[in-house]
């Protein structure tokens, strides 16, 4: 029997996973498709503090970026293609640069290393940049990881069994969790059950009567061919991306917000992205979307123009209403715990997610404070 059963093999699961074996727990990760088939293998990779306010998610997010340097150090960082390049905010006119530069300074105040930049200074980071910006802040923490890669590798070793998909929670008289049942009938028992499911993480709290608001809000990314030089050096250095893409990301409009993202793989490609959309689980590929990320792209870097975008690939963000992760016990089933709702955030804020519920399920005291993600506030 397993003390802990995690449903969800996404990063989010396996960082809770392994945090949660690290400790000791017998672990059990069940998952209804295959491992990071979903949001997880949707996304650039992005491990950010820079697009993040002070407040709780900021605190998250910092504390994950230190669990993510341990992570490196125990898989491997070359395993999971962990990269500490850095990243750079840019601003596209002076209103958005004087909000830039009074936002990092905030941040500097809450622990987040930032360093402003004029424009003339911006090639000394990415030679290939427009020559017309007006300026921007360079944050070192920033970085990126290969997020398939990663989660294959949190999840090495343990009992992990895909294609089981859990359909409902057991509890016994008293209301107290004693495991799942899968769709094929199978009676997983465990004391503590993790529900870290991303979009279907509403779905599943519903089968206790909790209420999540979890929703799926769609996003897409370009990829290009690659476009190292024959000695592997790539033209674009670090995560790019303007300044008002922290304010797509926090946007309630349901309709599409984009910004631009960008930045080089190992493999030589570019990633571009960012866009935002709340349609549901629509499964179309609009080429006024795609277009736009691609005008946006070449707007930063013109060099952009003449590269050929290989695929485009999309996937659904897990959305709460206050864009703050669900993370915490369920008021209402003893030995039920949530870890969803990270939007697109996830990659990022696995690490310290994973150890915050491992904190909250053995006791010990968390480095952060869990109220303002705790699942009640929906109730």
């Amino acid at each position: 029997m397993s003390d802990v059963v995690v449903v969800g093999a996404g990063i989010v699961g396996a960082a809770c996973a392994y945090h949660l074996a690290r400790a000791g727990a017998r672990v059990t990760v069940l998952e209804r498709g295959t491992v990071a088939g979903g949001t997880s293998s949707a996304g650039e990779g992005n491990i950010l503090v820079s697009d993040k306010p002070p407040g709780p998610e900021l605190d998250l997010a910092l504390w994950s970026r230190r669990l993510w340097n341990d992570i490196g150090a125990d898989l491997g960082a070359r395993s999971i293609e962990l990269e500490a390049k850095g990243g750079l905010v840019v601003a596209t006119d002076p209103a958005e640069q004087a909000q830039l530069v009074a936002l990092a300074g905030r941040q500097r105040d809450a622990g987040v290393a930032a360093t402003d930049l004029a424009p003339d200074e911006l090639a000394d980071y990415e030679p290939f940049l427009a020559g017309d910006l007006a300026g921007g802040a360079y944050f070192p923490q920033d970085a990126q990881v290969q997020p398939m890669l990663a989660t294959a590798h949190l999840l090495r070793g343990l009992d992990v069994r895909c294609h089981s998909e859990v359909r409902e929670i057991e509890t016994g008289p008293t209301g107290v969790v004693t495991g799942v049942r899968t769709g094929d009938g199978t009676l997983v028992p465990a004391t503590t059950v993790v529900n870290a499911t991303g979009v279907a993480g509403g779905e599943l709290a519903a089968t206790t009567g909790t209420r999540l608001p979890v929703e799926p809000r769609r996003g897409f990314i370009l990829v290009t061919e690659p476009l190292s030089d024959d000695r592997g050096r790539r033209p674009i250095r670090h995560k790019v991306y303007t300044a008002g893409y922290a304010g797509a990301v926090a946007s309630d409009d349901a309709g599409l917000q984009t910004a631009a993202v960008i930045e080089g793989t190992r493999a030589g490609t570019v990633l571009i992205g960012s866009s935002r959309e709340r349609r549901g689980f629509d499964e179309a590929y609009p080429m006024p979307v795609l277009r736009r990320l691609a005008a946006q792209a070449r707007r930063l870097f013109p060099f952009l123009a003449h590269a050929r975008a290989l695929r485009a690939f999309h996937g659904f963000r897990p959305l709460t209403p206050d864009h703050l992760p669900v993370i915490g016990p369920d008021k209402r089933t003893a030995g039920l715990w949530h870890a969803c709702g990270h939007e697109g955030a996830g990659i990022g804020l696995a690490p310290a997610t994973g150890a915050l519920v491992t904190a909250l399920v053995t006791g010990a005291a968390p480095e952060v404070d869990p109220a303002p993600f705790d699942p009640g506030r929906f109730a």
